[in-house]
Order: structure tokens, then sequence, then C-alpha cells
């Protein structure tokens, strides 16, 4: 199955890793796209100005594009220990099992505005930029990843599970992916504690051997972790906060 978590703008920084090996990452079919925006953000930040406005930071934040100037060359971490945040935080990978990590390292992936999607055990650097930038040289990045983005997903031949925030939704549709949204059991949506839950889904889904092939194996996956998830549709489900 694939799982797709939204990313984070706060990241670890520094790895352990070599430096960035789009080769190594999941779907190799979107390198040539990760390459082009990879070299856009290295030319990006030789103008901080235009970086500031692209990236939307403030000069408080000029690390973020030292982080981008350096992409191909600083240290590299596993997707899923570079991403932080509240989702990651409730996905408590550190605390996991090996045979439980390596479950998250291939059931769950990232959505990325850089790199399209990767794996939760791809080697990723730090680096700056959201699924609603525009780049000067390339334009809005919707315009950039759809177009071979939605081919990759629709050949997937796995159980796709859509947990993605709207900006990186926008990067690509999946017709055939159940959506799982979070809300309060009032009905209303959910901001504040919808990553979280997000995280804890996650977390549900790979510390248990049993792989999830559909709808029905999620809940079950979900109600047995104690998560309140209710089917809505033949592809659409709510994970009810309280």
């Amino acid at each position: 199955m694939l799982v797709l978590l939204p990313p984070s703008e706060t990241k670890a920084i520094g790895g352990e890793g070599a430096p960035l090996d789009l080769d190594a990452l999941s779907f190799p079919e979107l390198n040539p796209v990760r390459d082009k925006l990879v070299s856009a953000l290295e030319d990006l930040a030789n103008d901080v100005p235009a970086s500031l406005k692209a990236l939307d930071i403030s000069e408080r934040q000029l690390d973020e594009i030292e982080r981008n100037a350096a992409l191909r060359t600083s240290e590299t971490t596993p997707a899923l220990l570079r991403y932080t945040g509240v989702l990651y935080d409730n996905l408590a990978f550190g605390t996991l099992k090996k045979a439980e990590k390596e479950r998250a390292y291939q059931r769950l992936a990232v959505a990325s505005a850089l790199f399209g999607a990767i794996r939760g055990g791809d080697p990723v650097p730090a680096y700056r930029l959201s699924g609603g930038s525009t780049l000067p040289s390339h334009g809005s990045l919707r315009t950039v990843w759809k177009p071979v983005l939605e081919p990759v997903f629709k050949d997937a031949d796995e159980f796709v599970v859509d947990l993605r925030s709207g900006a990186y939704s926008s990067l690509a549709r999946i017709p055939h992916a159940v959506v799982v949204r979070v809300i309060t059991s009032e009905g209303k949506i959910v901001s504040h504690f919808n990553k979280a839950h997000k995280g804890l889904l996650a977390r549900a889904i790979v510390t248990t051997s049993t792989e999830p092939g559909d709808l029905k194996g999620l809940v079950k996956v979900a109600r047995k972790a104690g998560l309140k998830i209710v089917p809505t549709g033949e592809k659409t489900a709510d994970l009810i906060t309280d």
C-alpha cells in the first residue's frame, strides 16, 4: 500500500547520509522534474530578495536559503526523519520497532513540493519549498508537477490512502485513492488536531503486520488502534477526533 502524508515546513537539519542522489529515490519517473527543480532552487538561492519572496519567508530565515543552495552537497537522511512537526511527532518513528520502521519506510510516502513523492526511507536533504510556491523560472508547482505526478499515481499498482493537505492535493489528482479527512463528532473540519490524528493513523498502519488492501481493511486497522474512523463512500472516510 501507499499512504501519502503531507510534508512539513520545518525539517530536521543535518543527517548521516551521502549527498542527494536522485537515483536513490522512489518513483524514478519523476527524476527529470526533480533535477530541474533542485537546480532552480540552487539558482534562486543566489538572489536573496527573490528567494524570500518565492519561498514566502522572512530575513530571519536566511538559513533556509542557505540549505537550498547546498541541496546537492549537504547530508541526507530518510524522509521520515527529515520531516518534523505535529504529524511526525504523533507517528513517533523513533519509537517504532525495527520491523515497524521497515514497514513505515515502504508503506508511508511524503508528498513533496521538491521531489513530488518519496517513500519514507528515501534519503533527502533539508530544503525549503512549499506546495503553493511559485518559482520565477517555472511558475506554479501545480503546473510543473501535475502532468508527471498524475500518471505515476495512476499506474501505481497499490492501495493508495491520501492524507495530503490542500496545497499538495492540488499537485496531482488520484481518483482511485481513499481520501481520509479529519472531523469532529459534530462534523466540523478539524484544523488544530488534523495533523495529529493523521500521524496516529499512519502509526496504526505501520504497527500492524497486516497490510490493508482496501477501505474495509484500513478501517479495521484504524479501529483496532483505537481510532474512530467511519467510511462515508466507496473511497472516502472520516477520522473523528472526539
